[in-house]
């Protein structure tokens, strides 16, 4: 059987393999997971769809009222004005991800992102047959208007945006968000706004691109903010033309997200937000334990700004994290997230307080 040469040239995610590398008893600090269990409310509005027998098929786009109350989600914590035909629900926000791209990629087109980035962003750009074009961050891991300038060429049809950041933490300030949207604006490409961890900010705001651009697609999910990763629900916004190219490949590729899965992220979205507040709370208190561990070591890191990673330096990632692995504690080399991680680990703090504790002695032991 032969295959594809554009997915035989791509690797199994490092995260991936990672997490299933470990050990028994390994202290798992390498998957982005909440280890929060999702709030009851939502479960149980889960519980009644299934009892109601709403099962089935729902419109491609998603249900008209979760898209409803997606509009005014975004109207509410955004600023922005989407209508319920602005909005489609997917099966995730890697789906999103995958279809913003396959949207506007052709054979040897390029997307600009981030480096170091989170893994899927090559990979997708590979896969629709473009080119993945790395764009080094700063020294604050911020993605710069001049350091993406240098890359545009006429080849350029996206430019990914993650902030709060995967998997330094870093979070875009409102003048850079402002500068790269109007670049999209002014060279004719799209941005993909990867938002997926608005909501866990602990120094900076957070920001959508779509303010300042037409050219931008938004892209968020249900599964960080609310505990629900193996729901598998996400959805995306965009204007015009762009949702109806995105929606024919999703009508072939998906159909649409899990009936069951859009009702509980109906309740998620505009039932109470304190489950939201407690879990960003305690994923700060885990963060200023994990900088200060780490710190005590000796090991430079920039104290994250959001989301629920870190991205210390430590000199060789990959034999860093192997060493690590082989003492129970499980982190992913920064080489997986782009060349410029390479002497990085990423840290995940999506774990107890007692396990990070615990992965902490024992990286004081290893290292």
């Amino acid at each position: 059987m032969k295959f594809a040469s554009h997915v035989e040239e791509i690797d199994i995610s490092g995260i991936r393999k990672s997490f299933e590398g470990a050990g028994p008893g390994a202290i798992n600090l390498g998957l982005g997971q909440p280890d929060f269990d999702t709030p009851d409310h939502i479960k149980r509005a889960a519980i009644e769809a299934i009892e109601e027998g709403f099962t089935g098929y729902t419109m491609n786009l998603g249900t008209v009222e979760l898209r409803a109350a997606l509009s005014e989600k975004f109207r509410r914590e955004n600023g922005l004005d989407y209508t319920p035909g602005e909005i489609m629900v997917t099966s995730g926000a890697s789906e999103a991800l995958f279809l913003a791209i396959a949207a506007v990629v052709e054979k040897d087109d390029e997307i600009l992102m981030g480096d170091p980035g989170f893994v899927s962003y090559s990979a997708l750009t590979r896969v629709t047959h473009g080119r993945p074009v790395a764009v080094p961050m700063n020294e604050r891991f911020h993605l710069t208007a001049e350091a993406v300038a240098e890359k545009i060429t006429s080849r350029t049809k996206a430019l990914v945006v993650n902030s709060p950041n995967n998997p330094t933490g870093s979070v875009q300030t409102r003048n850079e968000l402002r500068a790269l949207a109007e670049l999209a604006e002014d060279h004719g490409f799209a941005l993909i706004s990867d938002e997926v961890y608005e909501h866990f900010i602990y120094e900076g705001e957070h920001v959508s691109p779509a303010l300042y651009s037409d050219h931008v697609i938004t892209i968020n999910a249900v599964s960080k903010t609310y505990a629900m990763t193996g729901w598998r629900l996400g959805y995306l916004a965009a204007r015009g033309e762009a949702l109806e190219n995105m929606l024919k490949i999703h009508q072939y590729v998906q159909a649409c997200a899990s009936s069951v899965s859009q009702r509980a992220a109906l309740a998620a979205v505009s039932g109470p937000q304190t489950c939201v507040r407690e879990m960003r709370d305690e994923f700060l208190r885990r963060r200023d334990v994990l900088v200060e561990g780490l710190r005590s070591m000796g090991i430079e890191i920039a104290k994250p700004e959001g989301a629920f990673y870190a991205f210390p330096k430590v000199g060789d990632g990959n034999e860093v994290a192997a060493r690590l692995i082989k003492g129970g504690v499980v982190t992913v080399p920064g080489s997986a997230f782009g060349a410029q991680g390479k002497e990085h680990i990423r840290i995940s703090y999506a774990a107890s307080m007692n396990d990070i504790k615990t992965a902490l002695d024992r990286m004081r032991e290893i290292l």
